[in-house]
């Protein structure tokens, strides 16, 4: 490899990783505060929240990579004009056209793991979160109780298990303090079971146990009962989702499904590497500037042409769902005019604008 191609690729490279870890703090962030917000909702125990939040990193891959590398180049490519680094090339006679080489031995790689996490990784990662939740909500553990130690209930209140099962349904003797409406209520029992009513409704079945009622200001007021079995309401479970989401289906699946939903699935996975590709070799004309112009103007016509283009590929996606485009279109409208003008932009030397007369390639 020249000297050159190593500079330049060196360069292309860091600029890429260091895009692609802000992006990833800030979206991982995002989804980081929906999952202790489902902890702290009782609808995933705190065990799984590593496990959810790499798996759901999986699946965002697709979308972040190809902006990662389309603004990592983009910022990169508009440093070199910047800096005057590319009159200096094109003085020795290095024309733009001359950083497809590095571009390519960047864009390759990266638009191979944008195809993996799209068309495999995603999916398997969006079907092991979903099995792993449906298998965490049929446990005590998933609405925070573990035995051995008080546990804080968000209305108020603690509960102690002194023993539970390994399948977390059942538990052994049990004792409860809830404060409700001034009043206080302690609930002991010598066993316990979790069942469910319906899909998501969830109950804690008390039984064999004592339930003792009285207000809080101290006041000589207080009942006594006895029961055998005693029911507590549990917060209620995320809807489960359908097996035959085409979402969560192998894409070796979706390729003999004929129903719309699966056909739009199908080309959804099949977009991200094209537009990676397509973005990557955009960069070239996008991020062309005079020497020390500003390139954050640039940088910013970038990103407003990924955005559009991703949420063309959603709009393409609900259209094909819902059988207002033909299946044979699929998404192929959105990534071949963009490849065919990346790739005509190439062969104009990388120029948005209009050539000057008497301009000199």
């Amino acid at each position: 490899m020249a000297k050159l191609d190593r500079y330049l690729l060196s360069d292309f490279l860091q600029s890429f990783l260091a895009t692609l870890t802000v992006l990833l703090v800030v979206s991982m962030g995002g989804v980081l505060v929906d999952i202790l917000g489902r902890i702290a909702d009782g609808r995933i125990p705190a065990g799984l929240m590593l496990s959810q939040l790499g798996l759901q990193f999986i699946v965002y891959l697709p979308i972040i990579l190809p902006l990662a590398l389309m603004l990592g180049l983009a910022l990169s490519i508009a440093r070199l004009y910047r800096d005057s680094e590319m009159a200096v090339l094109t003085g020795v006679g290095v024309g733009p056209k001359r950083l497809l080489k590095p571009i390519l031995l960047l864009t390759v790689p990266v638009v191979a793991l944008v195809a993996a996490c799209s068309l495999w990784l995603g999916p398997w990662a969006d079907r092991n979160a979903e099995r792993m939740l449906q298998e965490a909500s049929r446990s005590m553990v998933v609405a925070g109780l573990e035995p051995g130690q008080f546990t804080p209930l968000s209305g108020g209140g603690v509960v102690y298990l002194s023993s539970l099962a390994g399948d977390g349904t059942k538990m052994g003797k049990v004792f409860m303090q809830r404060q409700k409406e001034g009043r206080i209520d302690v609930v002991s029992a010598n066993s316990g079971a979790m069942f469910f009513e319906g899909e998501r409704q969830r109950y804690l079945r008390l039984e064999d146990g004592y339930r003792v009622e009285g207000p809080e200001n101290g006041a000589l007021d207080y009942r006594l009962m006895r029961y055998a079995r005693n029911e507590v309401a549990l917060p209620d479970r995320d809807e489960v989702r359908d097996q035959n989401d085409p979402e969560m289906l192998p894409t070796r699946q979706l390729l003999g499904d004929a129903r719309s939903e699966a056909k739009a699935e199908l080309h959804w996975r099949l977009t991200p590497p094209l537009l990676a590709l397509a973005f990557a070799l955009l960069t070239l004309p996008l991020a062309r500037s005079a020497p020390r112009q500003q390139r954050y103007g640039r940088i910013m016509m970038a990103f407003l042409a990924y955005t559009l283009g991703v949420s063309l590929s959603i709009l393409g996606k609900q259209w094909l769902a819902a059988g207002k485009l033909p299946v044979e279109a699929g998404m192929w409208w959105l990534t071949l005019p963009l490849l065919i003008l990346a790739l005509w932009l190439y062969f104009r030397d990388g120029r948005l604008g209009r050539r000057r007369v008497g301009a000199k390639a």
